[in-house]
């Protein structure tokens, strides 16, 4: 069996992060500790496969981070995350923002792959399917992040969608909704798998679901969102509760409550997903529910270097549960403002 980073730290009997800061000559490592590992380098000849490619200049160190939308705060979490793992591994990252643009998506593989970058992690439901499964034929590394896609042999990492929706949607019937509004982005997997756990928390509350209250957009943007909302808070029968399936469409709906002079939480509940940093800056801080990105941008990374290093060629997909985070914008139904 081939030997691998791994191997070593057992051996030397410290962190793989650590062999590679002594490999790649970075980070602040002890004389004594590096000396060690690269006594147990030289007496077991090992040679990592990033650093042969390098010698072959085959290797840059450098991962590809593809997000469908730069002005959603959400994947500069992401990036930090990833970044801050890439970096203990000697690796750094570099973002591009394909606007769910399959012509974008392709300029951008073409010119990373022209780079020689060491492997992808893509965010965005990739919409150029040609172009991806080149990738997959080539046998590139590559990692999904934010969305599984079953069908493809392609490890991933994501939070549970469908499982998101339905917490988001029983926290609001907890506090006596049952006219609960919704609003998902069309074309991505989280925005069909969100309204799937919103459908099936009513359902098993006893309440049809009404698809005058279910809205899907193609303008995932605040502007976007706020017309959607003004949509539903105008019409006969409004919703006393509103599921952003982001926190950008939550807040879009934040800001039509307002401009219609709809008191939240008094008269309207707001819960978004994802609890990006922008929930906690919003009047009133906005409910979310939350994934553990930290977790999830420093699997994705493990899984990548697992394939750079050759380690593990296996296609894990792994599932992070959610976590109902309850700020000033949900509240219970006042029965009076329900009439």
């Amino acid at each position: 069996m081939k030997l691998t980073i791994y191997d070593i730290a057992r051996e030397a009997g410290v962190s793989a992060t650590t062999v590679s800061k002594v490999i790649n000559n970075k980070g602040r490592i002890s004389e004594k500790t590096r000396k060690k590992i690269t006594a147990i380098i030289d007496k077991r000849h090992y040679q990592p496969n990033v650093l042969a490619s390098a010698m072959k200049g085959k290797s840059t160190y450098t991962i590809a981070l593809l997000i469908p939308d730069a002005a959603n705060p959400i994947y500069a979490q992401y990036l930090k995350y990833i970044e801050e793992y890439g970096q203990e591994l000697g690796f750094s990252v570099v973002m591009c923002s394909t606007g769910s643009d399959p012509e974008k998506e392709a300029k951008h593989i073409t010119l990373l792959k022209q780079k020689r970058v060491d492997g992808f992690i893509i965010a965005s439901f990739f919409k150029n399917e040609p172009v991806l499964r080149q990738l997959i034929e080539e046998e590139i590394p590559l990692v999904f992040i934010a969305f599984h896609r079953p069908e493809l042999p392609v490890g991933s990492v994501a939070g549970d969608d469908y499982l998101g929706g339905y917490v988001a949607t029983e926290h609001l019937l907890s506090l006596g909704h049952c006219r609960i509004g919704i609003i998902a982005e069309e074309g991505t997997a989280s925005g069909a798998e969100r309204p799937r756990g919103y459908e099936k928390a009513l359902i098993n509350a006893g309440i049809e679901v009404d698809k005058n209250l279910v809205i899907t957009t193609t303008d995932p943007t605040i502007e976007g969102a706020q017309l959607c909302a003004r949509e539903l808070l105008t019409s006969r029968q409004r919703p006393t509760a509103i599921f952003g399936c982001n926190d950008i469409l939550a807040i879009g709906a934040i800001m039509a409550a307002k401009e219609l002079g709809i008191k939240i939480p008094d008269e309207l509940s707001i819960i978004g997903f994802d609890n990006a940093v922008m929930c906690k800056v919003v009047e009133p801080q906005l409910s979310s529910i939350d994934i553990p990105i930290h977790e999830m941008g420093r699997k994705a990374m493990g899984l990548l270097i697992q394939q750079i290093e050759q380690k593990d060629n296996t296609r894990q997909r792994i599932s992070l549960l959610p976590e109902l985070v309850i700020r000033q914008s949900t509240a219970r139904l006042n029965e009076r403002e329900s009439i």
